[in-house]
């Protein structure tokens, strides 16, 4: 929205100034001699705002996609998972971006990169699925924010006009009582001693794969029971609460530390370096004839099992340390059963009857 604004100098003549609010942008100001050129600037301005070209700050021309990637990288404290996900997406953006100046750097352009990365074939001989693009895209979209807000090298980020591809509902993939008993009956037969263990605390307490093989004794009270994860997926610290067998494991487990590691499962060749369990665990999926299992899909028995033991949505986003609710809402069906008793309770308090 435009204003125009008649105003008298200080020696009679006659001035317009003119201020363009659009939102979601800067408020755009200037001064004219004369009417004609307030109302074809604000025409001209509206237009290249709409358009992405008004912007094209100083800042914006002098610096590479390159240097705001590499600034970036070098300034931001990863955690190890970042480090690993989001350097790897960082860098494939330089790659294909890293020559043109910001100022350069359009939507379309992005999207090409974006299209790029859907049609790939991986290493692994597969396409990329739309989740992980987004993610590429959620890693770039992290960079231009520090960007536009901190370093003023933009006025506004690109990636605000990029559509995301379409994504899949969540993946909800937990054992059923038969799976369960089959599989954890292969893990306690399997040859490596920490297999069982390792299954049951993911189990029990939703850790992440990383989370879980990073741990080291320092982060571990027995006594109460309970482990500090310093370094999560998100960046936050996060307590999680050991009880029942897991606890007794660990307790056992401790008995019988190294003294040459800080970590529970250090690895057989490095010490220093946390366990590989790739191997056993795929041989116990195996025989225990469980199929269309992964690891991170013991997470989803902790959030599926939780649900069906009617926990609440955030109360279970507490356990998976995610910020908000929408990663937890695909379980939601599992507690179907609490919320009826909920909404059956609330009718039978306030209008009578069983």
């Amino acid at each position: 929205m435009a204003t125009i604004e008649k105003r008298t100098t200080d020696t009679g003549d006659i001035a317009y100034r003119v201020k363009i609010r659009l939102k979601g942008y800067p408020t755009q100001t200037a001064t004219f001699k004369r009417i004609t050129d307030a109302k074809k600037w604000v025409q001209d301005t509206e237009s290249a705002i709409r358009d992405g070209r008004h912007f094209k700050t100083a800042a914006a021309k002098k610096h590479t996609f390159a240097e705001m990637i590499d600034r970036f990288l070098v300034s931001t404290e990863f955690t190890r998972e970042q480090a690993e996900h989001q350097g790897l997406h960082l860098r494939r953006w330089r790659d294909e971006l890293g020559a043109y100046s910001l100022a350069d750097v359009t939507p379309s352009l992005i999207a090409e990169v974006k299209d790029k990365l859907l049609s790939e074939i991986t290493p692994k001989g597969t396409k990329r699925s739309n989740s992980t693009v987004v993610r590429y895209m959620s890693s770039l979209s992290a960079v231009f924010t520090v960007a536009v807000n901190e370093w003023q090298w933009l006025e506004d980020s690109p990636m605000r006009k990029v559509k995301k591809p379409k994504q899949p509902p969540g993946r909800v993939r937990y054992l059923d009582d038969d799976e369960f008993t089959k599989l954890l009956t292969a893990c306690e037969e399997s040859a490596n001693a920490w297999l069982s263990m390792t299954v049951i605390l993911a189990i029990s307490t939703g850790m992440r794969q990383a989370e879980l093989f990073n741990l080291k004794w320092a982060d571990v009270n027995l006594k109460d029971g309970f482990i500090i994860l310093h370094e999560t997926k998100n960046g936050e610290r996060r307590r999680v609460t050991l009880s029942g067998l897991a606890l007794e494991l660990l307790r056992e487990h401790s008995k019988v530390r190294r003294l040459d590691t800080p970590l529970l499962f250090p690895g057989k060749k490095d010490p220093l370096k946390p366990i590989d369990l790739r191997t056993p665990w795929e041989t116990a999926l195996k025989k225990s004839g469980v199929v269309d299992f992964h690891w991170h899909d013991l997470r989803h028995c902790t959030a599926s099992y939780l649900a069906m033991n009617n926990a609440s949505l955030l109360e279970i986003a507490g356990v998976l340390g995610h910020k908000t609710l929408a990663m937890v809402r695909r379980y939601a069906h599992l507690s179907d059963g609490h919320v009826s008793n909920v909404v059956a309770s609330m009718n039978a308090k306030h209008f009578g009857g069983s």
